[in-house]
């Protein structure tokens, strides 16, 4: 998909992404898919992957997110898995289509890039020269995989962000950003609206918010929207939460009453919306039957 064919599929109307993978995997009992966060699941139960990509489109899904959160030379360098990077981003971006595939769903794969370090530790964020270095090298290892688009989610700076674009929209792919944020800013304590500003260069086709509690959704999305004139992201998180999470602690939501706030960010110009951690198929399908009901 080209940076032009993007920005038309997000203005014709609100789309529907999938939801969680790595706490949904976790959920169905893959417990490999807690290592690197989805990256053990790629390597030791790939067909887990492709069962979720499936149920994502059965249920809706027009894009569906591929497994490659932390496929990353960066992340996986500790690990020892550094030199499969290609192989697992290839692999995840082929799962992603085959799930569609089983589901008969015609849905885009988007590849996931996120934070070198912790998403909810924007104490942790590198220095400018490690970012730019890392990101490009991630940026070039997704591209190659040939997803849709490359969707960079759960950024808890503008300035990480902004550089982690940059080295996206180089590769030629659309490129959405999003922020993780609490009671109205980014974890770092940034204003949404400035940081939403700051990646909104040339090649990134949507920004807004994920990880974010249902709560806090709606108050960071109308600063970012602001901000910018560009079609809104929109995917909250529901209640998931590890041990080292407390960012994602709350009551869990329904998926009706999951559906009925998407449907205010929607209102509130959000053009992607769909599902974060804690979230799975059955709160997608009710996005989808709402926002397919308002179209009627």
């Amino acid at each position: 998909m080209t940076v032009a064919g993007a920005t038309v599929w997000l203005n014709e109307r609100a789309r529907v992404l999938d939801g969680a993978t790595g706490s949904e995997l976790l959920r169905r009992g893959v417990a490999a898919a807690g290592r690197l966060w989805g990256v053990g699941a790629l390597v030791e139960d790939p067909g887990a992957v492709r069962a979720l990509h499936r149920d994502y489109a059965a249920a809706g899904a027009e894009a569906l997110t591929a497994a490659t959160f932390r496929v990353t030379p960066y992340a996986l360098r500790g690990a020892g898995l550094e030199d499969r990077a290609g192989e697992l981003a290839l692999l995840a971006v082929r799962l992603a289509r085959e799930g569609a595939a089983k589901a008969g769903r015609d849905a885009l794969v988007f590849a996931s890039q996120t934070t070198l370090e912790d998403c909810y530790r924007p104490d942790l964020v590198p220095n400018d020269d490690t970012l730019a270095r890392e990101h490009a090298a991630t940026a070039d290892i997704l591209a190659q995989a040939r997803p849709d688009a490359l969707l960079l989610e759960t950024f808890n700076t503008a300035r990480e962000a902004r550089i982690a674009a940059a080295a996206a929209a180089a590769t030629g792919l659309p490129v959405i950003v999003s922020f993780a944020c609490r009671r109205g800013m980014l974890l770092s304590g940034e204003e949404p609206g400035d940081a939403a500003a700051a990646v909104c260069i040339p090649g990134v086709v949507a920004v807004g918010v994920n990880c974010t509690a249902v709560e806090d959704m709606l108050p960071a999305l109308i600063r970012v929207a602001a901000s910018t004139s560009l079609p809104l992201v929109a995917y909250a998180n529901n209640a998931w939460h590890a041990a080292d999470s407390p960012w994602l602690a709350a009551e869990p939501v329904p998926p009706e009453g999951f559906a009925r706030a998407a449907a205010m960010w929607v209102a509130a110009g959000a053009r992607l919306v769909g599902g974060c951690c804690g979230t799975g198929p059955e709160h997608i399908a009710a996005i989808a039957s709402r926002l397919s009901g308002q179209r009627r």
